[in-house]
This record gives structure tokens, sequence and C-alpha cells, in this order.
């Protein structure tokens, strides 16, 4: 196997390897392919080996799992240089030090700011910021009608309003938004060149590390001067851990809640019953939210944990040095977990709350509850603007992004009716 991405190619994994799609052509099938995997299937990214755990159950016991680490040295393949920075999924894994790559008291200690300042006070505190944007933003997707009546949901409306709100949590100026919703793109796009994709790093550093240094000299009441001034155990966080932090968050914080708006609508405007049923008051928002967190998950794959030691699964077994993907698309439509309907959309669902989309165990999303508020406050809001609201082109001929690991569409076209 020839791979251009790593130093030497990695073993063949067998014939009952899934190989997941970069251009993410058809996600239904990928899906469906792992789950008929079994519990634990053999994938392959981009030419690299590794397992994924493709079930409810089995995914929950391993996230608690402290033989599963964060920490890429515990990777044979980085630690033997098959898997280089060549690789285009590797800023995913080995992303600077910060609460997402590090485990136990560590990943406490870097965790624990960033945690009490998204607690369901703080989250009650901005809700009238969040309900501002969005009414801006149903404004400006008002003002943004082409001739023909079409405009793009992503982009006018879905895309900006999380960039909004992480940029208020972090103090980052509303000038600089456009340029890290673009830098983050080209990160994640599999169409971007590995050299451009680490010079972006390298910039988005940069950034960070400007923004730190400022907050450092003149904090102001944001996160990132809350993480600046973090004395937790009685060691601050370095600057490094402060950059770390911020850029993975910033990366989250707006992905995740784009995926989610955009795939809600989306899914109620395919299914028009349920759409009327929440349009009526007869279901809750918060059953369209957990249903599609369920069911289209913004997260398709989660790269990666790595075993410190073997790993016994079902019939399988991680060995000691491999790595771990969670698909949380896959185990979100677990029929063990959600019946033999879990490819449907059913937003009076019982099981719909009983996911994992957002993780689970000590490395659980710590931005989980703020994504929920902001899908909870412009779902509506948009429904409500806009009740006639609809598709401008054929479902099927909304295309995904080539991002391997985020669930997002290259634009979403819509007519506001």
């Amino acid at each position: 196997m020839n791979c251009p991405h790593t130093a030497a190619a990695p073993a063949d994994r067998g014939a009952g390897t899934v190989v997941i799609d970069p251009m993410v052509q058809d996600l239904d099938g990928e899906t469906a392919r792992l789950r008929d995997a079994g519990v634990l299937a053999r994938i392959d990214l981009l030419g690299v080996p590794a397992w994924t755990v493709t079930r409810h159950a089995e995914a929950r016991r391993l996230l608690l799992d402290a033989r599963l680490v964060k920490d890429i040295d515990a990777w044979d393949l980085w630690r033997s240089g098959a898997v280089t920075h060549a690789w285009p999924l590797i800023g995913m894994i080995d992303a600077g030090r910060s609460m997402f790559t590090v485990d136990g008291a560590e990943h406490r200690r870097l965790r624990t700011k960033t945690s009490q300042a998204l607690t369901p006070r703080r989250l009650e505190a901005i809700r009238p910021e969040i309900e501002k944007f969005t009414q801006e933003l149903l404004d400006a997707l008002d003002a943004a009608q082409g001739d023909d009546g079409v405009v793009d949901l992503k982009a006018v409306f879905a895309q900006p309003l999380p960039m909004r709100v992480v940029g208020m949590l972090m103090g980052v100026d509303e000038s600089r938004h456009a340029m890290l919703t673009r830098q983050y793109k080209a990160f994640f796009s599999m169409l971007t060149p590995q050299d451009e994709r680490l010079a972006l790093l390298a910039e988005l550093d940069v950034f960070y590390t400007d923004l730190v240094r400022e907050k450092t000299a003149r904090p102001t009441d944001d996160l990132t001067s809350a993480l600046i001034l973090a004395e937790e155990g009685g060691e601050p966080l370095t600057e490094e851990e402060v950059v770390g932090n911020l850029k993975a968050m910033v990366a989250a914080g707006h992905e995740t809640t784009i995926g989610l708006v955009l795939n809600a609508v989306r899914a109620l405007l395919a299914h028009p019953d349920q759409l009327r049923k929440v349009l009526a008051g007869e279901v809750g928002w918060d059953a369209v939210i957990e249903e599609t967190l369920r069911w289209d998950t913004p997260t398709t794959h989660l790269l990666m944990r790595f075993a410190t030691e073997d790993i016994t699964v079902g019939d399988e077994v991680i060995r000691k040095g491999e790595g771990l993907v969670v698909s949380y698309r896959a185990i979100g439509r677990d029929i063990e977990q959600h019946g033999a309907d879990a490819d449907a959309f059913d937003i009076t669902r019982p099981t719909r709350n009983r996911h994992m989309t957002f993780g689970h165990g000590p490395h659980i999303c710590p931005g989980a509850a703020l994504s929920r508020v902001e899908a909870g406050i412009a779902l509506p809001a948009l429904f409500t603007r806009f009740p006639g609201l609809c598709l401008a082109v054929p479902d099927e001929e909304i295309t995904r992004l080539p991002v391997m690991t985020q669930n997002d569409m290259t634009a979403f076209p819509v007519l506001l009716g």
C-alpha cells in the first residue's frame, strides 16, 4: 500500500477495513458499512489504519477506560515515524498542549476554568446577547435574498451566529471573525494541501498568542482572560496551554453548532409532518435538537485515543499502541440503543436524549450546553420569522464539505417563503 501522507506505509488491515471517504460522498452508506463491520471496526484514514467503535454501549465503556489516552506519544505509528506531520489529519491529534490532548489531573487542571465559564448561570446571562445576534442575522438573511429569492442559510445565518457567540466569550474582536472562519474551514478541508494546512496552524498560533499577550496586559471579562488568570491547583496555565485551549475551543465551539442548526433545518424540511407538530407546539424544540444530535451528528468521527495496553472488545483486541476513533454518527444510529428504526428521524422517539454526540466521561464536550442554547434560540426564531422556509434545490443536491471529522454542508440554499 502506497500512502503519500506517511513516512512509511502501515501494514494493510485486511479486506474488512472500511475506508473513510475524505470527500464524504456517501455518508449514509459509510455509516451503514461501519455498523455492519461490527462493534469494533477496522478503518483506513488516508492510508493510516485505526479502530473505530460503532455501538453506544461499548463506546460508553471505552470513553471511560483509563487505558485509552490522548497522548500521541502512546501511538506506535507516531513513535515509529510511520505517521508524520505530512499526514493531513495530524493537526487534529498533535494540536499542542490543551485540555483536548492530555488526561487525568492535567486534563482537570486545564479544563476547570473553561467549565466554570460555561455554567448554566453564565449561559443564561449571555442569552440576551445570543438572541440579539440571532435577530440581527435574521435581518441580514432577509436582506441577502437574490433576485430569485435564494439565500444561503449557512453563509448568512448558521455560520456567523456561533462564531459571534464564541468570539464574544473569548474576547475576539468581531473584525477577526471572518478571518477565523476562513482559516478553520481551510484547516478542516481535505482539499487543502498539507503544507498550507501546517502554515494555517502556525498563523493561528500567532493570532492566539497575540490575543493572550494582549489580554495578559489588559484583562477583560472574557474566557481568555479567565484562563490566563486561572491558578487551579496553585499553578497558572502557561501561555502555550491557554493558546491550545483557545485554538481548539473556537474550532469546536462554532463548527458543532453550524452542523446542529443546519442538520435540524434539513431534517425538519424533509419531514414536514414533524415540522408541523413543532410549529403547533405539540413537540418542543428541545426534542428537535436532541433527535438531530442523535440522527445526524455534527461530528462524524472523533480522532483519536491510544491504547496503553491490550483492550478486548467483543471478539476483537485493540493492541497496545493502536489508535481508536469514536464514530459518533454510527453510534447515534445504533439499533440496540434506539430500536430497529434508528435510521429514521423521529422527534417523538423516546430514546432521543440517550445519545453521546457530545462525548462521555472526562472529555465530554465542555461547550455542549452552549451549543444547545444557541440552537434552542436560533431554530424557533428562524421558523417564527420565516414559517414558509423551504429548500431552493432538491435535497439530494445538497453536498457535504470534504471534511472527515465534521458533518458540514458546502452551502444550504433556501427560499424564505
